[in-house]
Parts: structure tokens; sequence; C-alpha cells
């Protein structure tokens, strides 16, 4: 296989099925923090290579899609330890954007989404603590799914920080992700109707113009076209910044506890970025962080009230179109921070998310997110399905 796009950091092997099932003929990739045994893992990180050994273990995800008929290709890039929303690795470079080669593809499972985007594998394994996997699929033109939290086993998957982590997926089309999230999910649920969808206004203000002009008519359709009650409301009466900060502190803290020891042994050289947030990880003190416990106590309600089982949350995914590669490193940093605002709800509240890609004329995609309650994946993926169908059909 020849990487093109420069999505892998390992394409010498492959695992081929243990059986045959519902994913048969199709291929993927996983991000390079899936443990496969015999290989070893960079984690984005040249020195976490040198100082870690070959994986005895193969993940048990992988082993489900290898057990479901499905092809493994390889390990894909990352930014370093998963820190990173970017796709731009200090070490390693960057993964092509299959969609646009000028702009970022998001991080940080970056080489999943590139591998995806440029057809190289039909669907691939990526992790999702702060948006890695939504904010790619979003800047590459996929579809990306993140899992109620602790839905998908995340055994033999380096970890960042465990309460917000999970596995996700991403695809060209909505059915093989919905197959592969029902090859990986490890509960059943029980059948679930939605009615209530929501427009969370604060969330639409943080998107650009251009992207609203692109999304908003398809919320239109989705009004005319369906028996859908529909209201708008605001998530966060003091501002989802408010919210973003207190997912960064929470995040930040459990960051520092996961990689603490590996760090202080190591000392390793960080890039431009992650270097910094690790420091910022450092210093984040019990005290500080007691009281964003209770407020992500308090937003988990307020979402599980909201959703409860036949709710759904619409938004834009990320603020706007990929940005254009090697930017400065505050306008990275200013484009994360409004990121964070809107990939920060699934992340507190722990529900379930798939981001949509739209496609305008000028073939630079943005993402349209829809939101469940918390253990409604399956209903949400189906309903996924249903709406690009219909969506398609209006088009014709």
């Amino acid at each position: 296989m020849t990487d093109a796009v420069h999505a892998f950091i390992n394409d010498t092997f492959t695992k081929y099925p243990l059986s045959s099932g519902p994913l048969s003929g199709l291929t993927f990739a996983v991000k390079d923090v899936f443990h496969i045994e015999g290989v070893r893992n960079t984690a984005g990180n040249p020195q976490w290579h040198e100082t870690h050994p070959a994986s005895e273990i193969t993940a048990p995800t992988i082993i489900h899609l290898l057990e479901s008929g499905a092809t493994l290709r390889g390990l894909t890039m990352t930014d370093e330890l998963m820190y990173s929303l970017n796709g731009e690795n200090y070490y390693y470079g960057t993964p092509l954007n299959p969609r646009d080669p000028a702009r970022i593809p998001g991080g940080s499972s970056s080489g999943s989404a590139s591998a995806v985007a440029s057809h190289s594998v039909d669907f691939a394994l990526g992790t999702d603590t702060g948006g890695s996997i939504r904010v790619p699929a979003s800047y590459c033109g996929l579809f990306g799914y993140r899992p109620t939290h602790g839905r998908i086993l995340m055994d033999g998957v380096i970890p960042l920080a465990p309460s917000f982590d999970t596995v996700g997926v991403l695809s060209r089309d909505a059915y093989t992700l919905k197959n592969v999230a029902q090859a990986l999910l490890n509960k059943t649920e029980t059948t679930t109707s939605f009615t209530n969808c929501f427009i969370p206004e604060d969330a639409w203000t943080i998107s650009d113009t251009a992207t609203r002009a692109i999304l908003e008519p398809l919320v239109t359709q989705l009004k005319d076209k369906t028996s859908l009650y529909f209201d708008t409301l605001t998530l966060a009466e003091a501002g989802l910044s408010e919210w973003a900060t207190t997912f960064r502190i929470l995040q930040g803290k459990e960051i520092w506890q996961t990689h603490r020891k590996w760090i202080e042994d190591v000392n390793p050289t960080f890039g431009p970025g992650v270097k910094e947030r690790f420091l910022m990880a450092k210093n984040i003190t019990e005290a500080k962080a007691q009281p964003e416990t209770v407020k992500r106590q308090h937003i988990r309600s307020q979402l599980r009230t909201l959703l409860m089982g036949n709710g759904l949350l619409i938004l834009p995914t990320v603020p706007g179109a990929a940005p254009l590669r090697g930017l400065q490193d505050e306008a990275v940093e200013n484009t994360r921070q409004q990121t964070l605002q809107l990939a920060c709800i699934a992340g507190l509240s722990g529900c379930p998310q798939v981001t949509i890609p739209v496609i305008p004329n000028t073939g630079i995609p943005v993402g349209l997110s829809i939101i469940a309650g918390i253990g409604h994946d399956l209903a949400l993926l189906q309903w996924v399905c249903d709406f690009t169908h219909m969506w398609k059909k209006y088009q014709t």
C-alpha cells in the first residue's frame, strides 16, 4: 500500500480477518495508540516509542473488528500523546487533508481521518477525548462517531484523560459507521424514537457566518420534512466558554495524573503547543479542579434531563472549515479554544455524538453534529442513516 497522504506511522503489517461477518471485505486502520501484539506504539512522540516495548496484547476493539470480517492495514499518525486538535505533529509531520492539502486535517486522530478520506481504507478507529474524532471528521468531510462514554472498551488503548476518553469511528458513509459501531458496542439498548430536536443558539453563534449559511438550510429541511418538534434554547447561561474552561481544567488534571510518572522519569521534549498544555496541566491543583467537578455533574444532569430518551441536540461540529496549515501559535490556540466550546458539550455530558459531513460548492467541508442522550448510540446512528438518506433524496 502506498501512503501518498502521509496518514500512516506504520503500514508494514496486515492483520487478516479472524472470521467472516458483517464487515467482510472492508479494510480499516487504527490510530497509533491502540495496542497490537508485537508492535511498538509512538503515541506521536519518538521518546514514547523509545521507552515503551512492543505490546504483548491486541486491543479488544481490534479483535472485535477482525472477528466481524474486517482487515487491518496499519497504524495511523496522531498528535503527540493525543493532546491536540490540530493534526500537525512536530516530529512526524502532518497528514494531508485530501479535501484541500493546504489545510490541516485536524487532530489528534489526524492520520485516521486522512486514511479514510483518501480511500486508503474503508474506515478507521481513533480516540476522542476533547474532539479528536469529531474535529478531523469535520475538516476532512467524514462521518465521525464519539460514543457514550464507556460504551466501547478502552482496554489496550493508551489513555489520556480516562473520564473523557472514548474510542471513535471515522467513515465515508453513515451505514459503514453504524455497522462498525454495532460491532464495537458492548451493551444492548432499548429501542428509542426521537421526537424532539433542540437548537442551542449559544452553540450556533460560535460558528462563523459561512458555516451557518451552509448548515442552516439542512436544519430547515429537517423541520419541513419530518414530524420532529423543534425548540431553541441556551445551553450555558454563563456562556459555553465557561463549559470549555471546566473541560480544560478537569481534562488537564487527569492528563497530568495519567502521564506524570513517564514525563518526570523521561523528561521528554514536546513540540510547540503540546509543551505548553502539559505545563498548564502540571499546575492544576485539587482546589482548582474541585469546583469544576461540581459543574460537570450539573452539566451531565442538565443534558440527561433535556435529552432523556427522545431528544436530539443539533449544532455545528466546529466553528468553521479547516484552518490553513502552518498558522502562528496564537491563531492555532484561538481556533482550539473556540472549537472546545462546541466539542466540550459531549465530553462533559458523556453523551454520544455523530458529525455529518456537508460539502458545499467550494469543496471545503463543514460538519453538522447530532447529540443524543446517554446510551442511545445505536438509535442515534440509525437516525443519522435515515437523515442522510432523506437528505440525498431531496437533493436529487
